[in-house]
């Protein structure tokens, strides 16, 4: 009989068997037993020799899941548009004992995506997780008058960017048999916030996304899945200061009546990271405050 199937015989005390168990085994064996089964259970949400790259990883919820990451064990790959800020996170990583690199990238274009990807590769050898939290949502304004070179941004850094991402990334993935793939969405994707056309539509079609290149990876060990804050405090929601009937209408309408903090969506991230979600894919996990149970 297996250690975990006599802990968890241990653990429920549900049958006869288990009593018969129980009364075989010293109080030390019992504690031990135990302790094995929550140390091993603990260690699934280890990202130790880890590699994982972070888009938009320079601020916000993209440099708390690189922390998060790097405190958890991984090596991290930070990805932004500017080398003083993916240097900075890169040297904060480091501080957790992780190696880092920092990788100025233009995440809409497939020339410096697929650059950005050989680089990784030649640095680490391989690629575990790929997190796509690269966004902006610039526009808050009715739909007739959102411009054509508004909604095109919107799109290609919100959803086009996580496209390309996930077909080089992919590639060194499928070829290793195994990865996580990990796309930030929205409460967005889902509610029509109004004012925000581009914003849901873009964040929509990431949840398709990710639905499906769970069905087209499942048989390769890649698991694809989202998570969908709601309002986080940030720089792209710092606008809402100047609005402050906004920010109160938005605190009404969240059950848990506050705005988030980007270090509350790493636990989410490091799970979805981790062998603790090795048969969850296609999965879209609300870190939103109760937004989408109201």
């Amino acid at each position: 009989m297996s250690r975990s199937l006599i802990a968890y015989l241990l653990l429920t005390n549900r049958n006869a068997h288990a009593k018969i168990v129980s009364r075989r085994l010293s109080t030390v064996d019992k504690k031990q037993i135990i302790q094995s089964l929550i140390r091993g259970a603990v260690s699934d949400f280890s990202l130790e020799g880890k590699i994982a790259i972070i888009t938009g990883g320079s601020r916000g919820i993209g440099r708390s899941i690189a922390l998060g990451y790097a405190n958890a064990g991984a090596d991290v790959v930070i990805v932004s548009r500017t080398q003083e800020d993916v240097e900075r996170v890169a040297e904060e990583a480091e501080a957790f004992g992780a190696r880092s690199l920092g990788l100025p990238v233009d995440v809409t274009n497939s020339t410096s995506v697929r650059q950005m990807t050989e680089k990784i590769l030649d640095t680490f050898g391989r690629i575990d997780v790929l997190v796509n939290n690269a966004g902006i949502s610039p526009v808050y304004t009715n739909v007739l008058k959102v411009k054509e070179e508004d909604w095109d941004r919107i799109i290609d850094v919100n959803l086009k960017a996580p496209f390309l991402c996930c077909q080089a990334v992919g590639r060194a993935m499928v070829e290793q048999n195994e990865g996580k793939v990990i796309n930030i969405a929205s409460v967005g994707a889902t509610t029509g916030l109004p004012k925000f056309i581009a914003y849901c539509a873009s964040k929509g079609g990431l949840v398709q996304i990710t639905r499906v290149l769970a069905s087209e990876w499942a048989t390769n060990n890649i698991q694809v899945n989202a998570i969908a804050p709601g309002y986080v405090e940030t720089d792209m929601t710092s606008g809402l200061d100047e609005t402050p009937w906004l920010k109160e209408d938005i605190i009404q309408r969240t059950p848990m009546e506050r705005l988030a903090q980007p270090d509350e969506v790493v636990g989410a991230a490091i799970f979805l990271a981790s062998q603790a979600s090795s048969y969850i894919t296609g999965h879209i996990l609300y870190v939103d405050g109760g937004w989408s149970a109201a």
